[in-house]
């Protein structure tokens, strides 16, 4: 069986943001989420401002405001 990566359904590690990308990171850019906040909520977020060195305020689809860690989703640049 050979598995078809260019279906939108098909699993992909996700990537760690390293040092150098996170100093890219901007107001209202879309980032991944690597954990959902609940079941029913998108799996990306807007940044909308920084709160600290490591954590963003951001706004997710059908869930709402939450505060980030910088480890709690993924950015390319």
């Amino acid at each position: 069986m050979k598995l078809d990566s260019n279906r939108p359904d098909f699993a992909v590690q996700a990537r760690r943001p390293n040092l150098e990308s996170l100093q890219h990171l901007r107001v209202s850019s879309w980032v991944k989420l690597l954990e959902l906040p609940n079941p029913l909520s998108f799996d990306e977020a807007l940044l909308l401002c920084p709160v600290s060195k490591d954590k963003w305020l951001a706004w997710i689809p059908d869930h709402g405001e939450a505060i980030l860690n910088v480890k709690q989703f993924s950015y390319w640049v």
